[in-house]
């Protein structure tokens, strides 16, 4: 059975830093891109990054390109997202999800993801 468990999440200074850890099991995880969308009251769902853990390519936001890094460890099915000179729209829940057989990395952020975690709260203040 897929399961995807975030962790992480907290409250951090604007400017500040915080790591997620996202879990997986229950399937072959070189067989998904795994990333990490955000939502926030009165905004849409973005995507925000993802990465084919068969062959590293990833994909940013051009919201978050220079300040996230997104990685993974195949070894132990999990995948970081380091995110660094936090800003007040970065707070959001975040979660992560994983997509099957993902053919254009481009389009990830309008692919419907296979499964979904739980999420994990990520604030921000001033």
């Amino acid at each position: 059975e897929v399961q995807l468990v975030e962790s992480g999440g907290g409250l951090v200074q604007a400017g500040g830093s915080l790591r997620l850890s996202c879990a997986a099991s229950g399937f072959s995880f070189d067989d998904y891109a795994i990333g990490w969308f955000r939502q926030a009251p009165g905004n849409e769902r973005e995507g925000v990054s993802c990465i084919t853990s068969s062959d590293g390519s990833t994909y940013y936001a051009a919201s978050v390109k220079g300040r996230f890094t997104i990685s993974s460890d195949s070894a132990k099915n999990m995948v970081y997202l380091q995110m660094n000179s936090l800003k007040p729209e970065d707070a959001a829940v975040y979660y992560c999800a994983a997509t099957r057989g993902l053919l254009l990395l481009e389009l990830w952020p309008i692919t419907t993801p296979d499964d979904w975690g739980q999420g994990t709260q990520v604030s921000i203040s001033s």
